[in-house]
């Protein structure tokens, strides 16, 4: 069964009981994977591996800076 199956079998469940529908699939993905880039900076910061600074700061810098070749 596939996530979207089980999705519209939980939400037809949910309509029956008259309790609140789930979360459609996916939904969250991209707050976790923020969470866990944002954590794992923190964690670099924490070890002394990585300079504290803001990420637009950062992403703005790595594309402005020249490249030596």
């Amino acid at each position: 069964m596939t996530a979207i199956e089980q999705y519209l079998v939980d939400t037809y469940r949910a309509t029956q009981h008259g309790t609140p529908t789930p979360p459609p699939p996916g939904r969250d993905d991209v707050v976790v994977l923020r969470a866990a880039r944002t954590y794992g900076q923190f964690r670099a910061v924490l070890d002394g591996a990585a300079p504290g600074c803001h990420p637009w700061r950062a992403a703005l810098h790595r594309l402005t800076r020249r490249r030596l070749v």
